[in-house]
């Protein structure tokens, strides 16, 4: 993504994860599913 403010450029780049960056955000985002599922079985108690 580059922004362009007056004459100066500002590129903004991604970094690549590593593998053990990606594992935690996968975990992490299982456990929200997770944390999802329970609190909309819960709801319909």
């Amino acid at each position: 993504m580059t922004l362009n403010i007056l004459f100066f450029s500002i590129t903004f780049k991604r970094k690549q994860m590593t593998v053990e960056e990606f594992n935690h955000q996968e975990q992490i985002e299982r456990i929200r599913e997770e944390y999802r599922l329970r609190s909309s079985a819960q709801e319909l108690l």
